[in-house]
């Protein structure tokens, strides 16, 4: 029986730097640098003139306010054309009377996808995973997400997640289960006895214990 050799997938990791990419896009070149002070989602579909990636598509389209509010742009990327690219958005207006007015990498070559781990055996030789990364304003990957070709994403989650994300930053906090924009947040827990004390004498926060603090902000 012939042995077969093991592909290894190297994927980026959270809160480092996320990988660079100059790519051919359907909004002309499109560098990580050209976003810089913005956040970015960037994510990847099997193909164009697929279904799934259609419906992914169109909801990308339908929350890009939202996005926009948020100061997030979005940038899509398959291993087609940028030919077939144009195409496809082209049937997607004339079809669904839907404007995509985000760029989509075209990587032919698949640079892009496997710099980001987008390419898994098993899946297809040749097609991008549906994967999804979230990159801030500095260019730090604080987020990524893989489903199965079979299945499409939540976009409303994307939105939910980016908004975390940056309340979080904005006051040193986390978030519960299924936050959504009104909701407490959780403080972080105490380092010290000293500070664990304080904290459950204190009227400032709803404490169940001293780990588990909420507020609102």
């Amino acid at each position: 029986m012939e042995n077969q050799a093991t592909q290894v997938i190297s994927l980026p990791r959270l809160n480092e730097a996320a990988p660079d990419f100059d790519a051919v896009t359907t909004y002309g070149r499109k560098k990580l640098a050209d976003y810089k002070g913005k956040w970015l989602i960037l994510f990847s579909h099997p193909a164009d003139f697929t279904p799934v990636c259609t419906t992914e598509f169109m909801a990308f389209q339908a929350r890009k306010p939202q996005f926009d509010a948020l100061n997030c742009e979005l940038l899509g990327l398959s291993i087609d054309s940028h030919h077939s690219h144009n195409a496809w958005v082209l049937n997607i207006k004339e079809k669904f009377n839907v404007d995509i007015e985000f760029p989509i990498i075209a990587d032919l070559d698949m640079k892009v996808a496997t710099t980001y781990g987008m390419v898994h055996p098993g899946a297809a030789d040749t097609s991008a995973v549906r994967a999804t990364f979230i990159i801030d304003d500095k260019g730090v990957l604080r987020a990524m997400m893989y489903y199965p070709m079979s299945n499409g994403r939540s976009m409303d989650e994307f939105v939910r997640l980016v908004t975390a994300m940056q309340v979080s930053d904005a006051n040193a906090c986390a978030t519960p289960e299924g936050w959504q924009p009104g909701d407490k947040v959780i403080v972080p827990p105490p380092s010290t006895i000293e500070q664990a004390r304080a904290r459950l004498a204190s009227n400032e926060y709803e404490c169940v214990d001293f780990y588990f603090c909420t507020k609102s902000i």
